[in-house]
């Protein structure tokens, strides 16, 4: 007896990595600070590119920031970035490097004043994914009051690449909403 083909959400078809992104990763719930800290610098470079684009270069923004641990990237320096800027793995944006080195310092502070990264973006979601209802992607908004009041008190803290739109699709990825399509596999996990 044949299987009938898992239902996905419908932007993850069109790609091998897509789907595999979608089925293993997005929207599951992440409490880990260095991958907290991934996404938010993933989500921040993809900005005005495709994400397909970003995930086939993320094992290259994996090496250039060192697997995106915090201390180390808040340590980088001019020549760092001026060698980043050189570095075909990564998109060569002056704006965006120079954004995660400023972020990671930024997010240092956060851990300290909320005790980890975990807890400063859960609080906004009551330590709870949010659930939607979406039957087609058209629903599905690209920004909503929580992203706006996060992405409101992260520039207000000097981080960089995080207007509502950004802060929304990092919710997404994270898990801390969840905007799989009601007929989409994943939606009940």
């Amino acid at each position: 007896m044949k299987t009938a083909p898992k239902k996905r959400c419908p932007w993850a078809e069109s790609n091998e990595e897509l789907m595999g992104y979608h089925d293993v990763e997005w929207g599951r719930p992440l409490h880990d600070d260095h991958l907290l800290f991934e996404f938010l610098s993933l989500e921040g470079a993809q900005a005005g590119l495709s994400w397909l684009t970003i995930l086939k270069r993320r094992e290259g923004y994996r090496a250039a920031f060192k697997n995106f641990a915090i201390e180390t990237v808040a340590r980088y320096c001019e020549s760092d970035i001026q060698q980043l800027l050189q570095d075909e793995r990564i998109i060569r944006n002056q704006l965006k490097i120079r954004s995660v080195v400023n972020n990671a310092k930024k997010v240092i502070q956060i851990q300290k004043d909320y005790g980890s990264l975990d807890e400063y973006f859960w609080q906004f979601v009551s330590h709870q994914p949010i659930k939607h209802h979406f039957d087609e992607e058209g629903q599905i908004p690209a920004m909503d009051e929580i992203s706006l009041t996060i992405s409101k008190d992260l520039k207000k803290r000097g981080l960089t690449f995080v207007g509502p739109t950004i802060i929304y699709a990092h919710m997404q990825a994270t898990g801390m909403v969840n905007d799989h399509l009601v007929y989409c596999f994943k939606y009940q996990d």
